[in-house]
Formats: C-alpha cells, sequence, structure tokens
C-alpha cells in the first residue's frame, strides 16, 4: 500500500519519537541525545524556539560527562563562527551544469528527508568544493543556505585555532555542539587550514590529532547539519578527508561562453549600456576569475557614477580593459582571491 508524502512524513517524525521514548527508556544516552537533537532541530525549524529552547536547556543539563565544560564554553562560543543571512541564490550564480544539478538534487534531498527517512535513507550534507581562488565556492555555499532556507555559519579561524596543546580539538568540539541543534549550512573555508594530510613529515602530532578529531566531528553530525568546505588546494588534504564528503565538486574559472553569460546578466542589471558586445568581453577578459571579472564591472560602474553618467559606456569599458591589461596578465598572481 502506497503513501502519500505527507502521511510518510508524518510516519518518519513518529519513528523519531518512538526511537527517543525507547532510548530514554533502556539507557541509551547517545542515541537518546541524537534523537533529542534531531527533535530540537526540527522545532526550531517550524519557528517553535520557545520549545526547542527548553528542550536544549534539558539536554545541556542532563548531557551526562563533559557537560559542564560544555557550559562553561558557551560564553566563547561567539568567538567560533560568525551568522550570516544568505542573499546570493543559486539562480544568480552560473555553474558547471553537473555543479548545478549536484546542487539542486542535494536541495531537493534536505527538503524531502522526511520522505527519505521514511525509507532508512538519510538525505545527503557534507560537500567539498575545490578549484582556484575567486570562482565561487563562498558564493555557493551562501545560496545553499538560501535554497535551504537556513542561516549560513562560517568558521572563524582565529578563535578555533589555538596556540596550546589540545586547544583546537577542544575549541572544535564546542562548535560541532552549537551546531547540531539547529538547521543550518556549516561552512569551512580553506579548509585545508584544519583537514591537511596527516602523513606531512614537517606537521607535529597535534595537528594529527585535530584531523582525527575534525573527522570524528563530521561523521556525528546530523544530516540536517549540511556541511560545506572549501579549498583553493586540494591536493594538501588528508586522503580520509575525500572520503567523509559525499559531493565532491569542482569549481574552475569561467569559460568563455561563462564570462559571455555573466555580461548579459550584467548588462540587464545596469542602467547604461556597456558599448561592448558580452562576446567582445568575454573574448578580452577570457582567464580570469569570477571575483575578478567582479572587480572589473565595479571598476567600470563607479567611473560611470563620477562621471555624472556623461561618459559613454564604451569609453569607460575602453578604458577600463586598457588598464587591466597592463595591470596583470591572467594567469599572474591578481586581485580577487576570494573564493
Amino acid at each position: 500500500m502506497r503513501h502519500s508524502i505527507h502521511e510518510e512524513a508524518i510516519m518518519a517524525r513518529s519513528d523519531l519519537l518512538l526511537t527517543l521514548v525507547r532510548s530514554g527508556s533502556e539507557g541509551k544516552r547517545m542515541l537518546f541525545r541524537k534523537a533529542l537533537e534531531a527533535v530540537i532541530a526540527e522545532e526550531r525549524a517550524q519557528q517553535h524556539h520557545v520549545l526547542a529552547d527548553k528542550l536544549e536547556k534539558v539536554l545541556k543539563e542532563n548531557g551526562g560527562p563533559g557537560t559542564e565544560a560544555r557550559r562553561r564554553g558557551e560564553e566563547r562560543v561567539q568567538n567560533l563562527f560568525f551568522e550570516i543571512r544568505p542573499r546570493k541564490s543559486l539562480s544568480d550564480l552560473i555553474l558547471p551544469p553537473s555543479v548545478a544539478d549536484a546542487c539542486h538534487e542535494l536541495v531537493e534531498e534536505q527538503h524531502r528527508a522526511d520522505v527519505l527517512r521514511s525509507h532508512n535513507l538519510e538525505p545527503r550534507h557534507r560537500v567539498l568544493l575545490a578549484g582556484p581562488p575567486g570562482n565561487g565556492k563562498t558564493s555557493l555555499a551562501e545560496a545553499l543556505a538560501d535554497a535551504l532556507m537556513v542561516p549560513l555559519v562560517s568558521v572563524r579561524y582565529e578563535g578555533v585555532v589555538g596556540s596550546f596543546l589540545g586547544e583546537t580539538a577542544s575549541r572544535l568540539g564546542r562548535l560541532f555542539d552549537c551546531v547540531r541543534t539547529k538547521r543550518c549550512v556549516l561552512f569551512f573555508d580553506e579548509f585545508d587550514t584544519l583537514g591537511k594530510e596527516r602523513g606531512d613529515p614537517h606537521d607535529t602530532g597535534e595537528i594529527k590529532r585535530v584531523v582525527s578529531s575534525l573527522l570524528l566531528q563530521i561523521d556525528d553530525l546530523p544530516s540536517y547539519v549540511v556541511v560545506v568546505t572549501a579549498t583553493n588546494h586540494p591536493e594538501l588534504l588528508d586522503r580520509a578527508v575525500w572520503r567523509r564528503f559525499q559531493l565532491r565538486l569542482e569549481l574552475p574559472k569561467p569559460t568563455r561562453s561563462q564570462i559571455e553569460d555573466w555580461f548579459k546578466t550584467l548588462e540587464q542589471r545596469l542602467k547604461f549600456k556597456l558599448g561592448y558586445s558580452p562576446f567582445t568581453l568575454a573574448k578580452r577578459l577570457h582567464g580570469h576569475s569570477f571575483a575578478e571579472l567582479e572587480d572589473f564591472s565595479a571598476d567600470v560602474i563607479r567611473r560611470w557614477v563620477l562621471s555624472n553618467a556623461a561618459a559613454s559606456g564604451r569609453e569607460i569599458v575602453q578604458e577600463r580593459l586598457r588598464q587591466w591589461t597592463a595591470k596583470f596578465k591572467p594567469d599572474s598572481p591578481s586581485p580577487g582571491t576570494r573564493g
């Protein structure tokens, strides 16, 4: 007998509550904790914040060993990450077709997670983004958060990485404890900072412990926390890190066709004409990153605004092209290094 999607969702919710009660009555503390964390995340997603806060308080008061240490660290947890309200959407980005398809599938799995769980399946929730700087890794993480309708929680390495033995692993533990009870996209930019190869002979035992702790924490996260990591240097990542991620997506520099599409979209937003066809601009600026294209367009717009809209778009673009050609070549180090 087939069930409707709504009925399957109710069944999944019922299974979660049964797991909560059964694990509590049988004294299975770890299973009880995970089930309660999932309930808290569901209540927050439905804007039932009062109930979620009460449940979280119960969880922290009865969390067993380590609860007191977690409580002492709560006042410093805000130093470990900053929360961003997403402003970019997937439709704003120009992505390789395979990357766009994978992202839309991930979003669908997360939105229909109850249906998957009714069949003993979990949505994918671990994503690794790799590619040269300035080609949209950070923007894609933000767009995924927007599509999932959750906040983007971006890790602050200056708050996480400590100078004393065991301090970094301890802070990572507090970070993961904090995000376990909220639906969010947890974003690690420059992930090779933490996830680098443990076989490097120049690294200390502390680095190896941090990587091991990080991998265990990622494994233990519930599937409603979507982990997105970004790296400009995938060759530095530990081999075990690669296996943790269900989606491994590459964001290369834009092709000439993608640059042409990018300028077509830009011209639709502008209040003036650039004076050059998108095809010509793509030909002239091929080899640059998306971040550099944004810098170029911002440069053009600034000059147009400061001219009181008196100068023609073609004159401004012509001068910007001349300056950019003289300033750097596409293959040389250049501005716009954000991911």
